[in-house]
This record gives C-alpha cells, structure tokens and sequence, in this order.
C-alpha cells in the first residue's frame, strides 16, 4: 500500500485548521490559535493522526518563503535604508538583552552555561510569520512603524545567520583559555559569514536585478497568466533555495531579497495577487507545525522555566524595544507596535534549538521551553497588538509620561510623514497629486480616447493594462501605468483604488467588467464605475454590483448601423429625385 504522508497532512491539517479556525473566530480570539489546536490534533501526541513532522515542517518552510517573498514586493531599497538607523541598534539591543535574561535565568533554573545561552539566543528572535501576520491584519505592513518593525527583523534574520555559523565553535568562545588558534578559528568563521551574505546581496540585487526584470518581462508578453504564476514562483522559491544551499543564509533572507528584486519591476502588483493564495495557504502549514510539537507534560515538569520564557518574551523584549524607538525619535504608535509585533519567537528558535541538540550543546528542556513559549506567545500576540490603541490612549491619560516620550520624537524631528504612511505602491497617493484619480482598465482605443479625455479635465489617470510593452511605453511618456488584473485586489490598490473619483471599464469582457466593478465597489463604494458592455441584457446586473454608466455596444451598433442606414437612404431619396427632375426637364 502506498502512503501519502504529504496529502494527508494537509488532507487533515487543513480540515482541522478550518474547523479550530472558525471556532477559534467565533469566541473572538485570532484564527492562528485554531491552527495551533489542529496542529496538536496531527502531532505525535495525537490518537488518531500522526504526521510527518520532518515533511510538515518543509511545508511550512515553504510558507515563510513566500510569506518573505510577499514582504520583499512591498519593502522597497529606500525603506530599508529609512530604518537602519532604528533597526540595527534595535534588533542588536533587544537580542541582547534577551540573551542576558534567558541565560541568567537559565542557570538560576538549574540549567549549563551552554544550554542557557542557547535558551536566551532562542528567545531573542520574533517569528517572520507571525510578525508579517499581524502588519497584514492590522493593515500596517506598508507604514513607518510596518517599515521599521520588518527592518527589525531582516536585521535580526542576519544575526541568525551568524549564530549558526558560530553554533560548533561555541565550546571554545565559552572556554576561558583562548589561544592563538581558537581566536583565528571564530574570527576566520566570522568573517566567512559576512562575506557570504555580502556575495548573496551582490548575487540576488545586482545580477538578480539585471536578470529578473528581463525574465519576466520575456514571460509577460506571452499573455499566460500560468507561466507568469510560474516564473514568479520560480524566482521566489530559487532565490531562497540559493541563499541558504550556496551562501549558508536563511531561506526566508533569500526569498526577501529576491521580492525586493521583483518589486521594482512594472509587474510587481501581479506578481503579489498571483502570489497572495498560495502564501496564506502555506502560512497556515507553519502554524499547524508548531503546534505538532507541544508537549503538555512539560508544563507540569518546568513550569517556573516556562513562566520566566513567556515573561522575557511578553515583558522584556517589548520594553527593550519600546524604549529604543522612543529613544532614537519615532512616535509613539511605532514604538508600540515594533514592542507588540516581536513579542513572540517562532521559527528561527527552533531551528536554533534542533541544531544546539544535534551538536550536544542544549538539553531537551531548552528544546520544550522555546516550543511551548512559541505557542503561548503565538497564541496571545495577535490580541495583544489589537490592543495598542487602547494601550495608547492609556498612555496620554498619563500626561508628564506622555509629554516626555512625545516630546524626544519631537526633538529628534521623527515626526511620522504622511508619505511614509502611504501605502508602498507604484504610484503616489490622492493627496500627494492634489487632483482627482482615475483607474482605466485597458489601453486599446477606447482607453486612449478616455486617457485623454481625463487629462483634458484634469483628472490624473493611472491606467492598469496586460501588455507589457504598453506599460512601459506609457511609464517612460510619464504617465501612470500598472501591468496586472484588475480583478486581483493588490492589482487595484498598487492603482490607488481607495482613492479613486472614477473608475472606466474600456476592455470588452463582461466577467473582467463584472468581477472589476464588484471588487473595486467593495473596495471604495465611493468611486464612480463606468463600463461597456456587448448586451443590453447585462446592464441590471452590472446595476447591482454599483455600476454607475453603462455604453451598450449592442445599442451604440444599433445607432451606428441605423444612422448609416438613414444616410444612405435619404442619399439614394435624393439622387432619385435629382434624376426625376432631371427627367422630367
């Protein structure tokens, strides 16, 4: 009998993430703690399913890498530049002091040197999953404090970098007698590091940054929406494998980076909507993994361990990181939601934990420790992040401490600009052009005759279209143009659709008008939706989905055809009346 370990882990993982994840909905709680329960459900504890671990967790690798992939789409050059100055102090000073408390209280709980410092380290890195989930939910992803937070944690996934580069060396950095040799081994090992992450930027920006756009310009003009799918996912899933086989990165570090390489291509927004099901599918496969691997007798045999993990994780990092935001200049909301937004360890951990296992240097405790803090913190940071408004409005009711933290962003001139809360589109925003927008869907002749009737009244069109080269053609004559669906919501946000006056219709298919005009009403009940249509027929539906006007081919045929007529026959009517008079004379 053949077995199909990898069909029924998500056969089953996926039943039970939707069930638990509903439930978990109603109650009020986030959907993640449901699929945390169906990965218990699955685990080796499990009386009726058990799956592969090993296979789950390659799926769930899987998630990250598109998840990453997604970020690095959005996450321009210039934002990562914004935030160094925050992110590299920050992500060093919070890992830190995570470090020091989780060793210290390590061995003040009967753990080794080695096994301590491998529990702070573990404690000390937020989850790329989680953290990502939570901007996107809270619609945060494309702000400053977003910004920062994702900053923070690309810093943070280079740090991982060094430390498991330095895992085998740690017996000799914790021996007191260092010689000669042993100080070369850890620079030489260092310094290897470095430059490997150096070549992978050097790889994936710069000769990826040549390769890319040409790859999937190539692929963009065969109009295939399968290869194009295809060779996003083949970039997303090649870049990581790259970076963590030939330059001993992180896969997650790979597949940002070659997002980043993507996202300043013209067909970026396509690119995002392709990749949008998949990632969410996939993110799920990494929180039914986590869940596999609780072990719920060890709270009973570690339970001060436990509560001193969750108490770094929920109290200590969040503080570390609130007081460096404040410190360096940004406004409150942002220090609150970096705190929230890290308070929690993921993935990284346990990759961190299994290896430390692997080479002797962590017991199972520290293993089981970090597994169930994961969970917990997992578990709780989705509603403690819902909870920052309310934690701010408690703030200013404490008006000396509120004036004091306002007043270093004040004087560090951080004040949030309302550019770096825009989203991170191709375009500006509404309020940045000063003049009514206007998405036009197709430049055939009829998107040109409309392009240029908006221009003429001042409406600043932004013109969404599927041929590539025209895309091109109208971003180098300066004006405004996405290559995408516009039946994919991140293809009609990347054109500013919650700012939209207009929205025109000209391509003649009635399900991109249909599935358009629903999207784009939903999106913004505020724009006005004209559109054509072949058939009188489809007018009351289109009526219904928000359609503002409707140009009927069907009837402008008509007229045209009865006017041709009509001309022609007054034409004959006079001819033959000129050839009666001239008859009759």
């Amino acid at each position: 009998m053949h077995e199909y370990q990898l069909l029924e882990i998500m056969a089953f993982g996926f039943a039970l993430a939707l069930i638990f994840g509903l439930i978990t909905q109603k109650l009020g709680l986030s959907s993640i703690v449901g699929y945390l329960l169906a990965g218990f459900l699955i685990g080796p504890l499990s009386p009726v399913f058990v799956a592969d671990y090993a296979l789950a967790s390659q799926l769930a690798e899987a998630g990250v890498i598109l998840l990453m992939f997604g970020v690095g789409l959005h996450f321009k050059f210039d934002d990562l530049i914004a935030v160094k100055g925050v992110a590299i102090p920050g992500a060093i000073a919070q890992s830190a002091a995570a470090t020091i408390c989780g060793t210290f209280i390590g061995m003040a709980l009967g753990l080794d040197l080695k096994s301590s410092l491998i529990l702070g380290i573990g404690l000390s890195v937020a989850s790329t999953v989680v953290l990502l989930r939570v901007l996107t939910d809270n619609e945060v992803t494309n702000t400053t404090q977003g910004h920062v937070a994702i900053g923070w944690l690309v810093v943070e996934d280079m740090f991982t970098v060094l430390v498991l580069v330095m895992l085998p060396l740690l017996p000799e950095v914790l021996n007191i007698g260092f010689s000669i040799n042993q100080d070369w081994t850890i620079i030489k090992a260092i310094l290897l590091a470095v430059l490997r992450l150096s070549l992978l930027w050097v790889f994936i920006i710069v000769a990826g940054g040549k390769f890319v756009p040409w790859i999937l310009s190539k692929v963009a003009k065969t109009r295939s929406q399968e290869l194009f799918t295809l060779t996003v996912l083949v970039i997303a899933f090649a870049t990581a494998v790259i970076a963590a086989t030939v330059f001993q990165a992180s896969f997650a570090l790979g597949a940002f980076l070659g997002g980043m390489v993507v996202g300043k291509t013209k067909v970026s927004a396509q690119a995002a909507a392709d990749l949008l099901p998949l990632r969410d599918a996939f993110s799920v496969l990494f929180f039914l993994s986590v869940g596999m691997l609780f072990v719920p007798s060890f709270i009973i045999e570690r339970p001060a361990l436990i509560v001193a993990c969750i108490l770094i994780t929920l109290v200590v990092k969040p503080l570390i990181a609130t007081i460096v935001v404040t410190l360096l200049g940004y406004s409150p909301r942002t220090a609150l939601t970096v705190a929230a937004g890290l308070a929690q360890v993921g993935e990284f951990s346990f990759i961190l934990a299994q290896e430390a296992k692997r080479l002797s240097l962590a017991s199972d405790a520290v293993y089981n420790a970090i597994v169930i803090c994961a969970i917990v913190s997992i578990t709780l940071n989705p509603s403690i992040f819902r909870r920052i408004p309310a934690f701010e409005t408690y703030l200013k009711t404490k008006k000396k401490f509120w004036r004091f933290i306002t007043s270093i962003s004040e004087k560090r001139g951080r004040k949030r600009n309302k550019s770096q809360d825009l989203a991170n589109n191709l375009l500006p925003a509404k309020e940045l052009l000063k003049e009514k927008i206007a998405i036009v869907i197709g430049y055939g002749p009829t998107g040109r005759e409309i392009t240029r009737a908006l221009s003429r009244h001042q409406i600043t069109p932004i013109i969404i279209e599927l041929n590539v080269d025209t895309v091109n053609e109208l971003t180098n004559s300066g004006h405004f143009a996405i290559y995408g669906d516009s039946t994919k919501q991140t293809v009609l946000e990347a054109a500013a659709i919650n700012d939209a006056d207009y929205l025109i219709i000209t391509v003649p298919s009635l399900n991109i008008a249909y599935d358009t005009a629903a999207l784009a009403s939903a999106l913004n009940p505020k724009t006005k939706i004209f559109t054509r249509s072949r058939f009188l027929s489809s007018g009351e539906s289109l009526k219904q989905i928000g359609v503002s006007g409707i140009a009927f081919e069907e009837r402008e045929v008509a007229k045209s055809l009865t006017a041709l007529l009509v001309e022609d026959l007054e034409k004959r009517t006079f001819e033959e009346a000129a050839s009666a008079i001239a008859e009759a004379d």
